[in-house]
């Protein structure tokens, strides 16, 4: 893991270069990176593919993910509070900007929040966890995060996470899954995997129909062993919110014709149940995927929404 001098460093040189430069160094080997396991396993065979034609707006996907790991946005002054991200993909792919780096200009740089970016693993039968895969590098992080949050300048209480589409699914289940899903490793793995709060943005909630997600569904259902009516259930996280869940930030485009709104209003059903605190912000208009670049009108204000919210959750903790 790099130190914190660095981080900062690296992000005040951020901050006085243009915008153009900014995206460029926006690469894995231009931040500072911790890798969540002590294996090499694969690791060479991670493809990150550019798919955008314009150099101010990078649009990568990272695939085949063996060694997974966080890349780490540290703000020239640190306000205390993380956030976990887990961006979207479908469970085909991770993306690694649209839903990644352009959350740095509002977060990070004006809020002052620390992003931990995560490039995880997918549901796949090749890993040891199968379909949890993902959740296994998710409570990992979290545990990462905070074992090493004297060196960011980190709050260990205040430490959320804020997932997209299906990494919104992965969001969802790390803050309604009571047990670790891997084995213990070293002694990062005594601290929570438990968010403060999470934020679900156009999130893969239920795997039933007809509000699930058909790629994601069918991708969680082959990567393992579990009977498909029993998994159903396990892998729908608003059936497993309860008054342990964290408060919750549900962020959504009614129409949205790629992950139903039905998704988020299904949590949002299971949080009021529960009791657990829930802000939900449903939009008319803003299709799918829209992160911070896609978002117009009214809805281009949703990253000063999240922002505010999560101010009040820290108030709270203080």
């Amino acid at each position: 893991m790099r130190k914190r001098g660095f981080t900062a460093l690296l992000s005040v040189l951020l901050l006085a270069l243009p915008a153009v430069v900014h995206a460029a160094l926006a690469r894995d080997d231009a931040v500072p990176t911790i890798v969540l396991w002590d294996t090499a396993e694969d690791a060479p065979t991670r493809r990150i593919t550019e798919r955008s034609d314009d150099p101010a707006l990078p649009d990568r996907i990272i695939e085949d993910v063996r060694a997974p790991y966080l890349a780490v946005y540290a703000p020239q002054r640190p306000n205390g509070t993380a956030l976990l991200v887990t961006p979207g993909g479908g469970y085909a792919r991770v993306v690694l900007d649209k839903e990644g780096t352009a959350l740095v200009p509002a977060f990070v740089d004006a809020a002052g929040i620390t992003l931990f970016v995560l490039r995880y693993r997918l549901p796949d039968r090749t890993h040891a966890e199968g379909a949890d895969a993902p959740l296994a590098d998710a409570q990992r992080a979290m545990r990462l995060i905070r074992a090493h949050a004297s060196d960011y300048g980190i709050d260990p209480a205040r430490v959320g996470v804020m997932g997209f589409s299906a990494g919104g699914h992965v969001a969802a289940r790390l803050a309604t899954t009571p047990d670790a899903v891997y084995a213990a490793t070293d002694a990062a793995d005594t601290q929570s995997f438990r968010p403060d709060f999470a934020l679900l943005v156009y999130p893969v909630i239920s795997m039933h129909a007809p509000v699930a997600h058909a790629g994601s569904r069918a991708r969680v259902l082959t990567a393992g062993d579990t009977p498909e009516a029993i998994a159903l259930d396990r892998y729908s996280p608003d059936l497993h919110v309860d008054s342990r869940t964290p408060p919750l930030f549900l962020l959504h485009a009614q129409d949205d014709d790629v992950v139903p709104v039905g998704n988020a209003l299904a949590m949002h059903a299971a949080a009021l149940r529960a009791g657990v605190p829930t802000s939900l912000h449903v939009f008319p208009h803003g299709g799918h995927g829209f992160g911070t670049r896609g978002a117009t009108g009214a809805l281009a204000r949703w990253p000063q929404l999240a922002i505010d919210w999560i101010q009040e959750q820290t108030r709270h903790h203080d």
